[in-house]
């Protein structure tokens, strides 16, 4: 069994782990840290957001000499102005987006740019999105992610307990917030893909959660019933027995998003791959994080708050105080064991080691009964 593996089954076991729960207090603050910063970059920069959202123009061009950054400026200056995202293709194309650009101003756009690129006007592919359908857009996206938390919200609170439910979406509100204030920091553009991709990563910080949270129900069945372990204890028990899953499930996940991240996005500059792929990363390694350090201590917290938990906690701790006052007081009525000294050491026996081995013969009876000298009298 490899390395990982025994330490997997000794974390299942109990035999080792790590205090997650114990020390809530330092994620808690990690968390809200986190939060904050991508408040603030969200509230000063803003989302870079797509023409699917705002309206706009997307003009594809065919293979062309020009670099990204000269046809943005030929972009910009074509338009009055307005923003340009300038995406070179595999094929050696552009994929020029203008935003807040009306059919009325696309078509002399398109001519400028056949002009500037020295392409023909009819090799530029042109499309055009409405606002009124970005608006469209961006109200189902939100809707569906509001309908998303509620089923979340009402299927854990059934199959679980309305503590691990109201956890979770606050987990998965912190997941959400992180990713969308990366997305702001970075200033990526925010597509349709985007929104997949932020339901995708939800859908899979849900589940990292239930599978621990699953555990913990079953850890905790008629716990009352024992005075071993307070409900924080078997909630970190519980969270250990799971972690190497957690995180061998996260590291797999993020291979192949990662790839598209860095590599396709990155490397090969298919700039499409950013909209999905940086959603996906975030929110996957978010999501691993909050299950681990946010829902789970969250759950103990809020239940170490009930009355019953609270007794119990009592309970442990008085029979662990009577434990340890006994073990003191058995090590001191327990008599001293003193070995005493053998030859084999080297020291001189004791007087009484010798008594004890041996009888001691008279002073006059020794003299008397010597071994002759050799002198005959």
């Amino acid at each position: 069994m490899s390395r990982l593996g025994t330490l997997g089954a000794k974390l299942y076991r109990g035999e080792v782990g790590y205090d997650f729960v114990g020390k809530r207090k330092l994620w808690y603050g990690v968390s809200i840290l986190i939060t904050i910063t991508a408040i603030v970059g969200l509230a000063v920069r803003g989302l870079n957001m797509g023409i699917e959202f705002s309206g706009g123009a997307v003009f594809t061009t065919p293979k062309t000499s020009v670099s990204a950054s000269d046809a943005r400026h030929v972009a910009e200056s074509a338009s009055g102005g307005h923003t340009a995202v300038v995406q070179e293709l595999g094929r050696g194309g552009l994929r020029i987006q203008i935003s807040e650009l009306g059919t009325k101003e696309a078509l002399p756009v398109q001519e400028k740019l056949a002009k500037e690129l020295d392409v023909q006007t009819s090799k530029i592919d042109t499309q055009l999105v409405g606002p009124s359908w970005g608006k469209e857009i961006a109200g189902k996206a939100w809707q569906g992610l509001a309908i998303f938390m509620v089923l979340v919200v009402i299927y854990l609170a059934i199959a679980f307990e309305w503590r691990m439910a109201l956890a979770a979406l606050i987990a998965l509100i912190h997941d959400l917030t992180i990713t969308v204030g990366v997305y702001a920091l970075v200033g990526f553009e925010v597509t349709p893909g985007t929104v997949i991709g932020l339901l995708t990563i939800l859908g899979y910080s849900l589940y990292d959660t239930v599978v621990v949270f699953d555990g913990l129900k079953e850890a905790s069945k008629d716990i009352t019933k024992q005075s071993r372990f307070t409900y924080s204890e078997l909630a970190n028990r519980s969270l250990n027995s799971t972690l190497v899953r957690s995180i061998n499930t996260t590291v797999v996940a993020l291979l192949p998003v990662g790839a598209l991240l860095f590599i396709g996005g990155g490397a090969l500059g298919a700039g499409m791959l950013n909209d999905i792929s940086l959603a996906l990363f975030v929110g996957l390694a978010a999501g691993a994080y909050s299950s681990i350090f946010i829902a789970t201590p969250l759950v103990a917290d809020l239940k170490e708050r009930d009355p019953q938990m609270k007794a119990l906690t009592k309970r442990v701790r008085a029979k662990r105080a009577s434990v340890a006052a006994k073990a003191d007081s058995d090590a001191e009525q327990a008599p001293e064991d003193v070995t005493p000294p053998s030859a084999e050491d080297g020291d001189a026996p004791t007087p009484a080691a010798a008594g004890a081995g041996q009888r001691r013969q008279p002073a006059s009876r020794s003299r008397g009964r010597g071994r002759p000298s050799g002198k005959r009298r």
